[in-house]
C-alpha cells in the first residue's frame, strides 16, 4: 500500500516531477534515507511496498484552512473517481475566516454535463468537509506553460480576481 512522504529542499531538483523507480545501487539508497531526502527535495511523493517512489506533487502546493493541512494533489485524486470529471486542478485562494480555501477547477468529460451540487454531493461523507472545495469553476482547459505544465498560480490569481480575494496577513 502507498503511503505518503514529504520531503523538502532542492538539490535533487531533477526528482521533482518524475517517477524515480528503484534506486539502482542498494549501497546509494542506504545512504539515501527518508531523512537525507527530506532536506534535499521539496515534493510529496508516494513509496510502494516494493519500495518504488513516485513524485506527485509539491509541498508547495499545500493548502492550510482552519490549522489544516490539505494537500491538493490527495482532493483531485478524490475527484478523478468522478465519471464525469476529465480532469481537475485544486489550489487555494485566501479567506479571512480560515486563512485558505479550496478552489477546483474542474473539466467536463465531453457530453457531459456536471453542476457544483452534484461535487459535492459526491464529496459529501467520502470525504473530509474541510477538503470540500469552497469554490467550482468549470473551466474547457487550464493555463499552461509552453512545455504543457498547468500553471497553478495563474489559476489561483484568476481566481482571487473573480471572486475580489486578497491576500491577508494570518500572523
Amino acid at each position: 500500500m502507498d503511503h505518503l512522504s514529504y520531503v523538502h529542499g532542492s538539490s535533487v531538483s531533477p526528482l521533482i516531477g518524475q517517477t524515480i523507480g528503484r534506486f539502482f545501487d542498494e549501497a546509494c539508497a542506504r545512504h539515501l534515507t527518508y531523512a537525507t531526502l527530506k532536506q534535499r527535495v521539496d515534493a510529496l511523493a508516494t513509496i510502494d511496498d516494493e519500495g518504488f517512489c513516485n513524485i506527485v506533487g509539491r509541498i508547495k502546493d499545500m493548502v492550510i484552512r482552519g490549522g489544516e493541512n490539505l494537500y491538493p494533489r490527495e482532493i483531485e485524486e478524490f475527484l478523478y473517481r468522478h465519471p464525469k470529471i476529465l480532469d481537475v486542478q485544486v489550489v487555494g485562494v485566501p479567506d479571512r475566516k480560515y486563512g485558505e480555501e479550496l478552489c477546483a477547477w474542474v473539466i467536463v468529460r465531453e457530453g457531459q454535463s456536471l453542476t457544483e451540487a452534484e461535487v459535492r454531493d459526491f464529496c459529501q461523507g467520502q470525504i473530509a468537509h474541510y477538503e470540500v472545495p469552497r469554490y467550482i469553476k468549470f473551466v474547457d482547459a487550464f493555463p499552461m506553460t509552453v512545455t504543457g505544465k498547468i500553471q497553478k498560480f495563474q489559476i489561483r490569481e484568476q481566481m482571487m480576481q473573480q471572486l475580489a480575494l486578497e491576500q491577508t496577513a494570518t500572523a
